[in-house]
C-alpha cells in the first residue's frame, strides 16, 4: 500500500527578508542582483520602523559580511533621514556610533530630490 503524500504547510508571519514582492517596479531589472536585494531590505526597513526613524536617525541598524573582507552596514542617515546601505550610499562613520550619516554625494542628492518636489 502506497504511503499518502504530505502536504507542505507554508508559514504566513511576517518576515523581514521575504521575497514576496514580485514586479513592484521596472526599475529592479537593471540592477545587479544584490543590489536589489538590499534595496527590498531597505524598503522593509522603513515599513517596519515607520515615524521611529526620527527617534533612531543615525544609529546603525544591522552589520553583515558581504565576504572575508567587506562589511555591509544598514544605518539611518543622520541628516536625510532614510535607511542607507555603506556600499550604495556610503557612510561617514561617528566613532561614537550616534551620528551616522551617508556620503556628501548622497545627501546633495537628497536635497535636489526635495527641492524638485518642493517646486
Amino acid at each position: 500500500m502506497p504511503r499518502a503524500k504530505k502536504t507542505s504547510k507554508r508559514k504566513k508571519g511576517f518576515g523581514l527578508f521575504d521575497e514576496d514582492e514580485s514586479g513592484e517596479g521596472g526599475s529592479e531589472e537593471e540592477l545587479p542582483k544584490d543590489e536589489v536585494g538590499r534595496l527590498k531590505i531597505k524598503r522593509r526597513y522603513e515599513e517596519l520602523l515607520g515615524i521611529r526613524t526620527m527617534k533612531l536617525r543615525g544609529r546603525v541598524l544591522n552589520r553583515e559580511r558581504i565576504n572575508k573582507t567587506i562589511e555591509g552596514i544598514y544605518f539611518i542617515c543622520g541628516e536625510c533621514t532614510k535607511v542607507c546601505h555603506s556600499l550604495d550610499e556610503g557612510i561617514v562613520e561617528d566613532p561614537d556610533n550616534i551620528e551616522n550619516m551617508c556620503s556628501e554625494g548622497h545627501r546633495q542628492q537628497c536635497e535636489h530630490g526635495k527641492a524638485e518636489i518642493a517646486i
